[in-house]
C-alpha cells in the first residue's frame, strides 16, 4: 500500500470499530490514496466500453448506408416497382389504381419520395414520313405517345398550349421538349405523319400544339421513361445498322384512346419509388419476403383483384439488386469484423493485464488484511464498491455517450457488448483479490501445459475446418469461426513465443559475457528473468502486441489482394490499359492508330480486326470461332504485359507463300483440343471467303477476348490481310501503358467519328461525348468503377481504426508494464549510478532489458499474420470485393504484412524509448533512502 492508507495498520474488513471511533470509508480513503491510479482505471474504463459501444454502432451505419448507397447508384428506376397492365379507362382510373398500388407496399418497403408516376404509353413507335425531318441516316425518326401525370408540374410551356382531348377524325395534340424540335426539326403547328398500316386503315397523324421545357433533365420524374425531355439516336438491329432518331410526343390524359390507336401494345403503368432511406441492412431477408409477396404472391393477387386488372404484371430489379446487396455484406463482413476482433481480443488483454497489475501493487495490502482476520466476502465487496465509482460511473457515460454520437435503429449487441466489457473490467480486480484466499495448489505448470495445449488443439481444429469447408454458406452472415481462426493462431504463437523468449534472450545474454562490459549481460539477464518470473504478468504485453500485429497485417493482406486483384481484372476486361471500340461498319483508320499510339504513357498499341463470324471447317465439322487478326509483334507485346495469352511473335512470322501456304495461326487451347490433331485448318470469313490457316502455338486466352477457355484464333496481319483483304479494316485499338482516358476521347473524335456523329452526339451527350457505338475505356476508369463500393471504403476505414485502436492499447499495455516495473529499475539505477554507471549506459541498460520483448513481439506477430494467409487463404474469394470473377484464394504477400509490422513496431518502441528516457532522469536522492526494502 502507499499513501495514507499505508501509513497505519487497516482495519479488518469485517472487524466490528472500537467504541468512540468510526470506521474510515473504504472507498473515499483508497480513491484518496492513490488518485492517479482510480484515475487511470476510469479513463480505461471509459475508453474500452466506449470502443465495444461504438464499433457495433459504426458496423450498423456502415452496412445501411452501404445497403442504401448502393441501390441509390444504381438508379431511381432500379430502387421502384413497376406495375403494367392493359390500357384500360381513363386518367381517373389510373389515378385510382395508383392509390392501390402505393398504399400495399407494406412496413418495409415504404413508399419513396415523390410518390408514384404513371400513366399511360404506346405500344410501339411509329416512323414519322415528314420530308423535312432530321435523318442521320435512312430510317425515318421513330415517335411514341406518352401520358404521364402531374405533367405540369415538371415541364414549363414555351410555345403553344397545353394538350387537350383529340376531336373526331382530327390529329392528336401532343406537345414535344423543346430540345426534342431543335435536334428533329419540328415547329410547333406541324402535323407529324406516318407511314401506312398494312391493313390499309387511315395512318395515325400528330399535331404538335406546345412546345415544353424540362426544368431538371435528372429529375427520377423521368426515369425509364421512353425519351421523354430529349431526342434518343439508337441504332437498328442487324449486321448493318443505321442510325435514327427516337422521339416522345406528350398527351392529355383526355387523348389515351389516341395512344391506344397509335400502335398495337399501348400499356398502362405505374412506377412506385421505393424509400431507399428507410431499408435496413439487418432487414434484408423481411425485406425480400415483402418483396417477393408485391410481386408474384399473395400481395400481387390481392392488388389484381382491388384494382380489377387480372392482367396486372408487377416486376422490379429490387430482388436481384437486394440479393447482391447481400452477397456484398456478407463478402465484406469478415474485413470488417477482423479488425474490431482483433481490437476487442487486445481490449480484453489490457484490462486483464491492469487488473493483474493493480492486484501486484497492492498484493502486500490485501495479504495483511487477510492476516488480520479480513473476510474474502468483506475485501470484495469493498473492492466491488471501489470499482462502481472508478468503472461503472464511467463505463455507464462512455456508453451513453456512443449511442448519441452514433444514431442507429439497432442497439441491444452495442449495449450488451458495452455491458460485457464494463463488468469484465469491474470484476477483473475482485476475483484476482479472492484468489489470495484461496490455498495454494500443487501443478501449476502442468496445469499451464495442458491450457496451452487445448488452446493449440482448438487452433488445429479452427484451421483445418476453415480449409475444409471454406468460408460460411451465404447467407449466414459474417462466419465466426473464419473471424476467429487468425486469433487464435496469434494467441498460439504467443503462448509459444512465451516458451521460447527465455531461451533467446538466455542464449543472448551468453552471447554478451563474451564481449567487453557489463550492460548488454545485465540487460538481457533482467529481460530473461522477467519473463520466467510468473508473479510477472509479462506474457499479456506480449499477447497485446502480437494480437496487434497479427490482426493489422492479415487485414492489410486481404486488403492489398483485392486493390492487386481488382487492377489485373480491370486490365483483364479492357484488354489492356486502354481500348477503343468502333461500331458495325466502321474502321479504326492508320491515322488514327498511328496518333494513339504516339499518345504520352502509350508503351505498346495495336489496331486489331475481331470477329465472332468465323468458321473452322474441320473433320469434326463446323466450329465457330472467335477471330483475331492483328500484328504479331504489338500483340504479342501486350498479350505479355497483360499476363494473358503471352506467345512468341516468331511463332507468327512467314505465312506468304502464295495463296495455297497455311497462314500460321495461334490457337486456343480448347480449339485445339475439339479440332484434334490436324494442324491445318480452313477458316470461313464473314464475307463467304476462305483462308487455309497452320496451327503454330496454343494458348489459354487473348487479350482481345474476356475470359479463359474459349474457342478463338489470332492471325498475323500481314500475310493475313495480303489473302484476304477484308480483315485489314480493324474494329478494335489495344494499349497498354498509362493512357489518359480524355484525351483518347478527343482523338476518337476527331481521327474516327463523322461530322452527323459528332453533331448528333453533342446534342444528345453535350460537346465531349461519343457518338453512339464508339466505346473507349481505360483500366484507370474501370478499376474506379470496381472500386467504387461505399461498403467496401466504410468496412477498410473501420479496419484500419480498428489496426489503430489496437496499436495504441498495445502500446498501453506495454507501458502499463513498464511503468509498474519502473520503481524496482529506478533503484537498480540508482544503485548502480554509485558504483560509476554513467546516465547513458543507464539508459542504454533500460533498453536492451524491455526492447527485446517488443521486437520478438512484433516479428512474431509478423510471422503469425503470414502464417494465417498461408493456411486460411484458399477459404477466401474476394470476387465480391473485388467486383468481378477472380480465382479464389489469398495469395502470401510479405509487403502488406511488413508495413503494420514495422508501424506498431516502431510505435511500441517510441513509447519504450519515451518512458526510459522519464525514467532515466530520476534523482538518486529520491531512490537511495533508508530502509528501503526494494
Amino acid at each position: 500500500m502507499t499513501g495514507p492508507a499505508a501509513t497505519t495498520a487497516p482495519r479488518p474488513a469485517d472487524a466490528a470499530p472500537a467504541a468512540g471511533h468510526g470506521p474510515a470509508p473504504w472507498v473515499r480513503t483508497r480513491l484518496r490514496a492513490t488518485p492517479l491510479a482510480a484515475l487511470l482505471t476510469a479513463v480505461l474504463a471509459f475508453a474500452t466500453v466506449f470502443l465495444a459501444v461504438a464499433f457495433p454502432r459504426v458496423l450498423d451505419r456502415a452496412a445501411d448506408q452501404g445497403l442504401r448507397d448502393f441501390l441509390r447508384d444504381r438508379g431511381p428506376a432500379a430502387s421502384s416497382l413497376l406495375a403494367t397492365a392493359e390500357l384500360r379507362g381513363g386518367a381517373k382510373s389510373l389515378d385510382e389504381d395508383a392509390a392501390v398500388l402505393a398504399a400495399h407496399t407494406g412496413p418495409t418497403l415504404g413508399l419513396g419520395p415523390g410518390g408514384p408516376v404513371y400513366g399511360a404509353r404506346s405500344g410501339k413507335s411509329r416512323g414519322l414520313t415528314n420530308p423535312g425531318l432530321a435523318r442521320p441516316e435512312v430510317v425515318d425518326p421513330q415517335l411514341d405517345l406518352l401520358y404521364v401525370q402531374g405533367l405540369r408540374e415538371h415541364m414549363t410551356l414555351v410555345e403553344g398550349r397545353w394538350p387537350d382531348a383529340p376531336k373526331a377524325g382530327a390529329p392528336v395534340p401532343i406537345a414535344i421538349a423543346r430540345s426534342t424540335a431543335t435536334t428533329v426539326g419540328i415547329h410547333l403547328g406541324d402535323v407529324l405523319a406516318t407511314a401506312e398500316n398494312l391493313e390499309g386503315e387511315n395512318p395515325p397523324r400528330a399535331e404538335v400544339v406546345g412546345i415544353l421545357d424540362a426544368g431538371d433533365l435528372d429529375d427520377p420524374y423521368w426515369a425509364e421513361l421512353p425519351c421523354p425531355v430529349q431526342a434518343c439516336l439508337n441504332y437498328t438491329t442487324g449486321k448493318q445498322s443505321y442510325a435514327y432518331w427516337r422521339l416522345t410526343g406528350l398527351v392529355d390524359g383526355a387523348a389515351l384512346d389516341g395512344v391506344e390507336s397509335w400502335q398495337t401494345g399501348a400499356r398502362d403503368f405505374w412506377r412506385i419509388p421505393v424509400d431507399v432511406d428507410g431499408l435496413r441492412a439487418d432487414r434484408l431477408a423481411r425485406t425480400q419476403r415483402e418483396l417477393a409477396a408485391y410481386l408474384t404472391g399473395h400481395t400481387a393477387n390481392e392488388l389484381a383483384t382491388a384494382t380489377h386488372r387480372p392482367g396486372l404484371q408487377i416486376t422490379s430489379p429490387l430482388p436481384a439488386l437486394l440479393g447482391q446487396a447481400t452477397a456484398r455484406q456478407e463478402a465484406t463482413a469478415p474485413l470488417a469484423a477482423i479488425g474490431p476482433a482483433g481490437l476487442a481480443g487486445v481490449g480484453l488483454v489490457v484490462l486483464g493485464l491492469a487488473a493483474a497489475l493493480a492486484g501486484d501493487r497492492r498484493a502486500t495490502e490485501l495479504r495483511l488484511l487477510q492476516a488480520r482476520g479480513g473476510s474474502r466476502s468483506g475485501v470484495v465487496r469493498r473492492l466491488l464498491a471501489e470499482g462502481a465509482v472508478t468503472v461503472l460511473a464511467p463505463a455507464a457515460v462512455a456508453g451513453a455517450l456512443a449511442l448519441w454520437l452514433l444514431p442507429t435503429p439497432r442497439w441491444g449487441g452495442a449495449v450488451l457488448a458495452g455491458t460485457a466489457v464494463a463488468l469484465f473490467t469491474l470484476l477483473a480486480l475482485p476475483l484476482r483479490a479472492a484468489r489470495l484466499w484461496s490455498r495454494p495448489r500443487p501443478g501449476s505448470a502442468r496445469r499451464r501445459t495442458a491450457g496451452e495445449l487445448a488452446v493449440l488443439a482448438l487452433t488445429v481444429a479452427a484451421v483445418a475446418e476453415v480449409r475444409r469447408r471454406g468460408v460460411a454458406p451465404a447467407g449466414e452472415g459474417a462466419d465466426p469461426l473464419l473471424i476467429a481462426a487468425p486469433l487464435l493462431l496469434a494467441l498460439t504463437g504467443g503462448l509459444l513465443l512465451a516458451r521460447l523468449q527465455p531461451l533467446l534472450l538466455g542464449a543472448l545474454a551468453r552471447v554478451a559475457t563474451r564481449r567487453p562490459g557489463a550492460i548488454g549481460f545485465l540487460g538481457l539477464a533482467r529481460a530473461a528473468r522477467g519473463s520466467t518470473d510468473r508473479s510477472r504478468p509479462s506474457v499479456l504485453p506480449l499477447l497485446a502486441l502480437l494480437l496487434a500485429v497479427t490482426t493489422a497485417g492479415f487485414g492489410s493482406t486481404v486488403l492489398g489482394s483485392v486493390g492487386t486483384e481488382r487492377t489485373r481484372a480491370a486490365r483483364l476486361t479492357v484488354g489492356g490499359d486502354a481500348s477503343v471500340v468502333v461500331p458495325g461498319g466502321v474502321t479504326v483508320s492508320r491515322t488514327f492508330a498511328e496518333a494513339a499510339g504516339k499518345l504520352p504513357g502509350v508503351r505498346a498499341s495495336a489496331p486489331i480486326w475481331a470477329d465472332t463470324d468465323v468458321f473452322v471447317l474441320g473433320d469434326n465439322g463446323v466450329t465457330r470461332v472467335f477471330a483475331v487478326v492483328a500484328d504479331p509483334v504489338a500483340y504479342a507485346e501486350i498479350s505479355r504485359s497483360l499476363g494473358r495469352g503471352a506467345f512468341d511473335a516468331a511463332a507468327l512470322s512467314g505465312g506468304t507463300g502464295g495463296p495455297d501456304a497455311p497462314v500460321p495461326a495461334l490457337v486456343s487451347t480448347a480449339l485445339a483440343r475439339q479440332l484434334g490433331p490436324g494442324a491445318t485448318h480452313r477458316l470461313r470469313l464473314p464475307n463467304g471467303g476462305e483462308l487455309l490457316t497452320a496451327t503454330a502455338a496454343t494458348v489459354d486466352g487473348t487479350p482481345a477476348l474476356q475470359g479463359d477457355g474459349r474457342l478463338f484464333v489470332v492471325l498475323p496481319a500481314g500475310p493475313a490481310v495480303a489473302l484476304a483483304p477484308e480483315l485489314g479494316r480493324p474494329n478494335l485499338w489495344l494499349a497498354t501503358g498509362s493512357v489518359d482516358r480524355d484525351r483518347l476521347r478527343s482523338l476518337v473524335r476527331e481521327q474516327i467519328a463523322t461530322d452527323a456523329e459528332r453533331a448528333a452526339a453533342a446534342v444528345t451527350g453535350g460537346p465531349d461525348a461519343l457518338p453512339a457505338g464508339y466505346t473507349v475505356r481505360t483500366s484507370a476508369t474501370v478499376r474506379a468503377e470496381l472500386a467504387d463500393d461505399p461498403l467496401q471504403d466504410t468496412a477498410a476505414r473501420l479496419f484500419w481504426t480498428a489496426v489503430l485502436g489496437a496499436g495504441a492499447l498495445a502500446l498501453l499495455a506495454v507501458l502499463l508494464t513498464l511503468v509498474r516495473a519502473a520503481p524496482e529499475r529506478t533503484a537498480l539505477l540508482a544503485r548502480l549510478r554509485t558504483m560509476g554507471l554513467r546516465p547513458r549506459e543507464g539508459l542504454t541498460l533500460i533498453l536492451i532489458e524491455t526492447l527485446p520483448q517488443t521486437l520478438v513481439a512484433a516479428v512474431g506477430g509478423g510471422l503469425a499474420a503470414v502464417a494465417a494467409v498461408a493456411l486460411l487463404g484458399p477459404a477466401f474469394d474476394l470476387s465480391i470485393l473485388v467486383g468481378t470473377e477472380i480465382e479464389p484464394g489469398l495469395p502470401v504477400a510479405v509487403a502488406p504484412v511488413l508495413l503494420p509490422t514495422l508501424g506498431l513496431a516502431a510505435l511500441v518502441s517510441a513509447g519504450v524509448v519515451a518512458e526510459a528516457l522519464i525514467a532515466g532522469r530520476r534523482q538518486i536522492t529520491t531512490e537511495l533512502r533508508a530502509g528501503d526494502q526494494r
